[in-house]
């Protein structure tokens, strides 16, 4: 059993308790990190915006079913006051927790139910190798996701296509997706560039950050580049906590060489994973 898989029995049997990610990432023997890694790449969920819906779901079947007291509901959901609650509800479900008890039922509502996890892998994922990467400095387009927006970033390579090439100081020909700044709720930095020499004179419009020096697994993607959360689902819940490796709280990228045709998608990267030492 991987570690999405024991965090989505512990979740559903623990979520009318109090819970945080420290309580479902020991219950899946893995780091926070790991588990909010791991969960999303699977799901496509963040771990902590899964337990919150699944704990209005069934807030929403009570109150469908006539239950008298709001208040009572929104504490055993882990919201201190009605106010608070009735802001989760109308943002997951499009109505109040009066509404939907007045009316009675569920049917026009979206209601998440237990994830039943796609375990789609790869069949076969090429070993590692192990590098000591150098500190880069890269400068490039930045923004910043959560799992529903993400579908932007091939967008985003688009529009930094234009300046590819052409960034002051650029070193060689070689792009970066880089991941950063992730937090519990889902969301992350995501900054598409190429390696400078330094920072001056870049147009105000690009954003610049430093990779410093980590150990990681370099991991080749050779699919198509619209299947790279197959790699990363098979690296995080199967390579990885059968490898004895542990995650890096750390910077992880995407490095794509000359190979690489940003026109058909095809050509390969690689996935840089960074690791404790």
């Amino acid at each position: 059993m991987n570690p999405v898989q024991k965090a989505l029995w512990f979740i559903e049997s623990h979520y009318s308790r109090e819970l945080s990610l420290d309580d479902i990432a020991n219950g899946g023997c893995v780091s926070r990190y790991h588990l909010s890694r791991a969960f999303e790449a699977a799901t496509g969920r963040p771990v902590m915006r899964y337990v919150r819906a699944r704990r209005l779901t069934e807030a929403a079947r009570r109150l469908a079913g006539g239950a008298p007291d709001i208040l009572a509901l929104a504490l055993e959901a882990g919201y201190g006051s009605h106010e608070a609650f009735t802001r989760a509800f109308r943002e997951q479900f499009g109505l109040t927790p009066e509404a939907l008890r007045s009316q009675g039922h569920t049917h026009n509502i979206a209601l998440v139910e237990p994830i039943k996890m796609d375990e789609t892998l790869l069949a076969s994922l090429a070993p590692p190798r192990f590098e000591n990467g150098k500190p880069l400095l890269i400068a490039g387009l930045a923004a910043r996701y959560n799992c529903d927006t993400s579908v932007a970033i091939p967008a985003q390579w688009q529009r930094f296509n234009e300046y590819f090439g052409k960034v002051p100081g650029q070193i060689g020909n070689v792009a970066y997706g880089v991941c950063y700044n992730a937090d519990d709720s889902g969301t992350f930095d995501y900054l598409c560039g190429v390696e400078v020499s330094d920072f001056s004179g870049l147009p105000a419009e690009l954003s610049h950050m430093r990779v410093p020096e980590q150990r990681y697994a370099v991991f080749t993607h050779r699919e198509h580049v619209a299947v790279t959360r197959r790699s990363w689902n098979t690296i995080w819940n199967k390579w990885l906590p059968e490898s004895g490796h542990t995650p890096a709280d750390a910077p992880n990228f995407e490095r794509y060489s000359e190979q690489f045709d940003p026109v058909t998608g095809m050509g390969g990267f690689e996935i840089w994973l960074p690791l404790k030492t």
